[in-house]
């Protein structure tokens, strides 16, 4: 067993949890047969094969919490901790961070389920964990508590789990491991460090929502280095001179991009204004003076944003309270923070140029 270690720099009094995702194969085929076991007995959900599904790899910190159980590890080592957890295993987790997140995958799984029966287009959630085992009865306990649809697990021992996100074909890696984080950002996985608040905003639980930040997360940190090395001038002029220009993607590109393949398949059924996943784009960027390069890349690159907010650098908290996202992704801590204290469960990416300035602090 490894100890899940917390990059504590920025964390103030959040609790921590992460994020991943990877490229993807397009294999979205659209039939309505309906798939049966055997004569006369409707299927139970098919679990989809993971190249062809969205897969959403969740660490048990991010899904759970387990902070009691961390202490016994800290506290009394591994031994103990295998202990402690198999002399609980009857006693379910509660619900973390990404629970909302998670049930509402489910949900649009769901609705997808209902349009296209035998579709493998969907959401698929791994749990990822350092557990040994001998914790398994415990997490299969407490998914079938929660009646949580998780088929895939992967128990590293205290291995490194990033070796398997690839072979998982993962398109998002929540996790509350900063150090992880960050290693499974190296190896181009769409990852990032989950931040849970004291209050939590209630979030819908039929409609999935998801919040980007575009700088270093959706698009490259070209921009952001124009920023932090020559002020506010020098990047509006850099952004008008580059408006036809398209933005190098970012870390969560991919994620986006698998988000919208999932909601034409919606559209193609009629229910663009009914649709299950709702995307935001949430910037610091002001529309007029660089706002237009952000929509041209995205128009470019093929992908739709159901809602943009540029918000000239004011706060991004008070508008999340409004929106409400199940999870929202930003590079910059300082933005996290202010979006888990209006109760929002926020995501740092640790990519780009601001964490140069962060790691210094």
């Amino acid at each position: 067993m490894v100890k899940m270690s917390v990059d504590p720099a920025k964390a103030k009094d959040l609790q921590i949890c992460a994020s991943s995702n990877g490229e993807k194969g397009d294999s979205w085929e659209e039939t309505d047969e309906l798939q049966e076991d055997r004569p006369g007995l409707a299927a139970a959900p098919k679990q989809p094969k993971p190249e062809n599904a969205v897969t959403i790899a969740v660490s048990t910190r991010v899904l759970f919490r387990t902070e009691r159980e961390q202490k016994v590890f800290e506290r009394h080592g591994v031994e103990e901790y295998l202990r402690y957890q198999i002399q609980h295993e009857n006693e379910p987790f509660a619900p973390g961070p990404a629970f909302p997140f998670v049930k509402a995958l489910e949900a649009v799984n769901s609705r997808l389920r209902q349009l296209y029966p035998q579709s493998e287009e969907l959401f698929d959630i791994v749990l990822v964990t350092y557990n040994h085992a001998h914790v398994g009865i415990r997490l299969i306990n407490t998914i079938n508590h929660h009646n949580l649809f998780i088929e895939r697990f992967c128990m590293t021992g205290g291995s490194s789990p990033i070796g398997y996100l690839a072979a998982w074909h993962t398109d998002l890696y929540l996790s509350a491991d900063a150090q992880k984080v960050r290693e499974a950002l190296a190896e181009g996985i769409a990852v990032a460090t989950v931040f849970m608040p004291e209050k939590q905003t209630e979030v819908s639980e039929s409609q999935l929502r998801v919040a980007f930040d575009g700088d270093a997360v959706l698009f490259s940190d070209e921009s952001e280095r124009i920023f932090k090395a020559h002020g506010l001038d020098k990047f509006f002029e850099h952004e008008r001179q580059n408006e036809d220009t398209l933005l190098d993607h970012g870390p969560l590109k991919g994620f986006l991009e698998a988000l919208g393949k999932l909601q034409k398949k919606f559209y193609a059924k009629g229910q663009r204004l009914d649709c299950p996943i709702r995307t935001y784009l949430v910037t610091a960027r002001s529309a007029a003076s660089s706002g237009l390069r952000a929509l041209k890349t995205l128009r470019a690159w093929g992908l739709e944003i159901d809602e943009a907010l540029f918000l000239a650098g004011a706060p991004k908290g008070p508008m999340l309270e409004k929106i409400r996202p199940h999870i929202y992704f930003d590079d910059q801590m300082f933005h996290v923070e202010g979006a888990a204290e209006m109760g929002t469960i926020a995501a740092h990416v640790p990519y780009g140029v601001a964490q140069k300035r962060q790691a210094g602090k």
